[in-house]
């Protein structure tokens, strides 16, 4: 799984003309789900990232997780994170899961973001989607 986490304002992902999510302050993950990862590693990865201290405190230290400041995520799937442009001008796709093995996985990682209470809402998975986002920092992280 390789994940891009960003501390937002907001964000939403717009699916032709319709708004199928949106959130204020937040989280906004891109998530691709690998070959060969393990159901484990989904919540894992759920587990570290709705806990990952990256909002300020009173301090401006980042020692708030999402739940602390009362906000929300925004997961997407997106396959292109498992793509390789190492080679070649054209990117691979190899890396990527299956889509309805990546369709479970994926659902199971979203779940497991939500358990603790932290409203979380999707994308549609293998959908065009237009992903807006106010990244707050800016604030980036690549996990793992």
């Amino acid at each position: 799984m390789k994940t891009v986490v960003q501390r937002v304002r907001r964000a939403s992902v717009t699916v032709g003309e319709e708004r199928v999510a949106e959130i204020g302050v937040g989280l906004l993950i891109l998530a691709a789900v690998e070959k060969g990862d393990p159901e484990s590693l989904m919540l894992e990865a759920a587990r570290k990232l709705r806990e990952i201290r990256i909002f300020g405190d009173e301090a401006g230290k980042m020692n708030r997780d999402v739940k602390d400041v009362g906000g929300s995520i925004l997961a997407v799937s997106q396959f292109t994170l498992a793509g390789s442009i190492a080679r070649g001008r054209r990117p691979s796709f190899d890396n990527a899961e299956e889509p309805e093995r990546a369709r479970r996985l994926f659902e199971m990682f979203v779940a497991e973001l939500g358990a603790t209470g932290i409203p979380v809402q999707t994308g549609r998975f293998r959908e065009m989607m237009l992903v807006a986002l106010e990244n707050d920092g800016p604030v980036t992280f690549v996990w793992p």
